[in-house]
């Protein structure tokens, strides 16, 4: 029999938040007969006084998903896009500022890299090879990404990049480790590191009173110092190499206080070939797909306490 005489126990909104997820807007800008592309995937969402359309329905406070899409596109008209952070920056600005009911702003953005296409001279005899200026191949190593987050008074940017394969071919050892009686990998003097990089990089601007970072200059530097920490390296594990990854960028980019990696290791195992009758002198390798090792941690300047969730950057 149900005791009806109790009152029922409250139920109360937790956090929420609203948008226009992945708007595609690709802005072509015409430098005369040069043309240059920045090619988005823009997400917003909105929270703050948004308890009464859970509650009872009434959208008095709610901007149409609607609208913020249309926002994405005039604003890639009105402020062209200069990189993905200053673009996000003038987005969450606008959110927050123009709309009382909106406490905090969230844009992340994918960014997704064109390079122009060289043209052969033999093409001059038809409009001029050094004419041929909007011709692009899309870059496939990596995806960039960042993530703006304004509350009216303060910012945080967070950009990355995620899905950059990398590897070396020696210069890897693995041994030394734990053994039970469940353990069968054989310990490694000289091994294939291949992984594919997802990282995030949290930057110490947090106000119009501070010097705004050079973000596209930062970007190029903060991929420049990881790639060459990875391929320097000496690695006894791919924690010892995931370490100087991050220490090399908030060695070297003062702007940057905190990253973070998710770095999967593409296992490579040498084929045994001696039923064939041959020798395998670290020769001939198979690359698994899954199951694979997953290395994750936080690099941080001394004295900056961790603000990048641990899931923004899990595969």
């Amino acid at each position: 029999m149900t005791d009806n005489s109790r009152p029922a126990r409250p139920v109360v909104l937790g956090q929420n938040q609203y948008g226009k997820a992945e708007n595609r807007v690709v802005r072509i800008t015409r430098d005369g007969a040069t043309h240059h592309i920045k090619d988005l995937n823009v997400s917003v969402a909105l929270s703050g006084d948004m308890e009464e359309v859970h509650y009872s329905g009434s959208n008095a406070n709610v901007l149409p998903t609607d609208t913020t899409k249309n926002t994405v596109y005039a604003f890639a008209k009105e402020y062209g896009i200069e990189s993905a952070e200053q673009f996000g920056i003038h987005l969450a600005r606008h959110f927050v500022t123009s709309q009382e009911p909106i406490g905090t702003a969230r844009i992340r953005i994918e960014e997704y890299a064109w390079e122009r296409i060289e043209t052969s001279d033999a093409n001059s005899r038809f409009i001029g090879a050094d004419e041929v200026k909007h011709s692009f191949v899309r870059k496939g190593q990596e995806t960039r990404v960042t993530q703006v987050t304004f509350d009216g008074r303060t910012w945080e940017v967070v950009s990355g990049l995620k899905d950059l394969v990398v590897m070396n071919s020696t210069n890897s050892e693995f041994w030394g480790f734990v053994k039970d009686r469940y353990t069968t990998l054989p310990e490694a003097h000289d091994r294939i590191l291949a992984t594919q990089v997802s990282a995030r990089w949290r930057f110490n601007w947090s106000g119009d009173e501070q010097k705004m970072p050079t973000w596209e200059k930062s970007y190029d530097q903060v991929r420049k110092h990881m790639l060459q920490a990875f391929a320097e390296t000496y690695s006894l594990s791919l924690q010892q190499t995931l370490y100087q990854m991050g220490a090399r960028i908030i060695n070297n980019r003062s702007e940057i206080d905190e990253v973070r990696f998710s770095l999967p290791n593409k296992h490579h195992f040498l084929v045994d070939l001696s039923p064939f009758g041959l020798e395998n002198d670290n020769e001939v390798y198979y690359a698994a797909d899954r199951p694979y090792g997953l290395i994750e941690a936080t690099v941080l300047r001394d004295g900056c306490e961790p603000r990048i969730p641990v899931d923004l950057t899990n595969l």
